[in-house]
């Protein structure tokens, strides 16, 4: 079994990679393989709605120069996939944003290759607005018919400056009840 994890945040080394790096080692305890992909503070292309990857059919999206597609197949063969992002403006980054539209498409697109695979979002915010970004990663969940894996209460963690999340202790107790329930989920999808 394996996770993907996916940091929209521009600071690699940020609060939303902590929170991440919290919920991959708990999962690595459970004996989940993960894999955390950093593509924040990256040029990526929006999605154009071009509808290319409907008429290939290839698992890829139409542009190919930007680590996207790299996301997308590693989203693809895994059993798991958290995205994590942090808070901008109520919403998340516009990296994330990017991953979001263009994955989803090019799994539509390819017959549903994300259909019951466990998804969840980590948000990272100051102040407010972390619902929002929160549901924004879960809309793909739901709209590729994913398993939404959720918590002891939303998945996100509080702080500013890059390691203040660390300093969130009901946050990283949700990420550690997360990871449990990720594994949980997960050996149960595998069992069958």
């Amino acid at each position: 079994m394996k996770v993907v994890a996916i940091n929209g945040s521009p600071r690699k080394e940020g609060n939303t990679a902590a929170m991440l790096k919290r919920l991959t080692s708990k999962l690595e305890a459970e004996g989940i393989e993960t894999e955390t992909i950093h593509i924040g503070g990256k040029k990526v292309h929006g999605c154009t709605a071009c509808m290319k990857c409907f008429e290939k059919k290839n698992n890829l999206c139409i542009f190919d120069d930007d680590g996207i597609n790299e996301c997308i197949t590693k989203m693809k063969d895994a059993d798991g996939i958290v995205i994590g992002s942090p808070t901008y403006f109520a919403d998340v980054t516009t990296e994330t944003k990017a991953l979001i539209d263009r994955a989803g498409y090019v799994s539509l697109a390819n017959g549903g290759f994300f259909v019951r695979k466990a998804g969840a979002a980590v948000v990272a915010v100051r102040r407010a607005g972390a619902v929002h970004a929160y549901d924004s990663i879960n809309h793909l969940f739901g709209i590729t018919s994913m398993v939404t894996v959720g918590s002891s209460y939303w998945n996100l963690g509080i702080g500013l400056h890059p390691g203040d999340v660390n300093e969130d202790e009901e946050g990283m107790r949700t990420m550690d009840n997360l990871a449990s329930n990720m594994a949980w989920l997960l050996k149960k999808i595998n069992s069958e």
